[in-house]
């Protein structure tokens, strides 16, 4: 198995048809499917069920692609960063993060960096701390945006000079709209929707068993636009963090945070003795400078775990 067959793999999973692949790849059916054939026996599993007029993913096949996506875009990055191994700043920096205002800061670095060095190309990774994890230890991402509590041990880190704070979204036509602040007690029999990791991640969950009834859990969710979607049509109220979905003044949401007040930390992590592209060092030098810039930033904790290695 080689990066040539997972890439003829991925595009047979992605056009769903041996023809319109071989086409998309410039090249013709027979020889394509060879290729396949020869994938699945040197696997000793079926990668795809063929249909008349389409193939579609088996279980094996689905798990797979996932890895050979993986493996491509690794291939891809190494490429762009051996490319730009001279004195021009360019190339590739690949970030990833979760659902967080503390983007912000990120933001901020990011727009920085393409001004003074526009040969570079950004590339954001949105997901659960699970998956910033896994792509960061796989060598996808240069860095990971991340929600704490989280084990940070393993990683180099700089914690942001802001935190996330904890509430409930919900219609302005809801009871609990008309508190300044969500209790404890206002979670009995409560409708939620919560992120996939938020209650045993980040504590909640020992709060809603410390409750007889706890809430009601009607649905999860990865993105919080979406569930904002579902709080509008009257499903529930969704845990999530402040700042997240907008409010304005014709919005049929809004946001109560949780008293006592639950809060948590944000932090830029990399893998430890990590020897850094061009731009992921530029990047890294850019946010220590907009974080010095900020006026509530906490310098004993910049950075946190040992020192970047940057290239020569």
């Amino acid at each position: 198995m080689d990066i040539r067959t997972l890439e003829y793999f991925l595009a047979v999973a992605r056009e769903e048809n041996i023809t319109r692949a071989a086409k998309a790849l410039n090249m013709t059916q027979p020889p394509l499917s060879r290729e396949i054939k020869a994938l699945e026996e040197e696997l000793g599993k079926q990668l795809f069920v063929r249909g008349s007029r389409k193939v579609t993913l088996t279980e094996e096949g689905m798990i797979l692609r996932r890895r050979a996506e993986e493996l491509v875009m690794l291939m891809e990055k190494t490429k762009s960063e051996v490319a730009a191994s001279n004195d021009q700043v360019s190339g590739d920096l690949h970030i990833g993060g979760g659902e967080t205002y503390g983007m912000e800061f990120t933001a901020e670095t990011l727009c920085r960096l393409y001004r003074r060095y526009p040969g570079i190309r950004v590339h954001l990774h949105s997901g659960n701390a699970y998956d910033l994890f896994e792509k960061l230890e796989n060598g996808i991402l240069d860095f990971a945006l991340v929600i704490e509590p989280a084990d940070l041990s393993k990683y180099d880190y700089i914690r942001m000079p802001y935190k996330d704070i904890w509430g409930l979204l919900m219609r302005k036509d809801h009871p609990l709209a008309l508190k300044e602040a969500v209790t404890p007690d206002d979670l009995d029999g409560l409708e939620l929707l919560v992120s996939r990791q938020s209650l045993m991640r980040d504590g909640l969950e020992s709060r809603f068993r410390a409750k007889r009834g706890g809430p009601v859990i009607t649905a999860t969710y990865n993105l919080i636009f979406n569930a904002s979607l579902l709080v509008k049509s009257g499903m529930g109220c969704a845990l999530c963090l402040e700042r997240l979905v907008p409010e304005y003044e014709e919005s049929l949401l809004t946001f109560r945070p949780f008293t006592p007040r639950t809060e948590s930390g944000v932090s830029v992590i990399w893998k430890k003795y990590q020897v850094f592209s061009k731009p992921a060092a530029k990047f890294l030098e850019l946010l220590q400078e907009v974080l010095s810039e900020a006026p509530d930033i906490d310098r004993e904790q910049q950075p946190q775990s040992g020192s970047p290695h940057y290239p020569p």
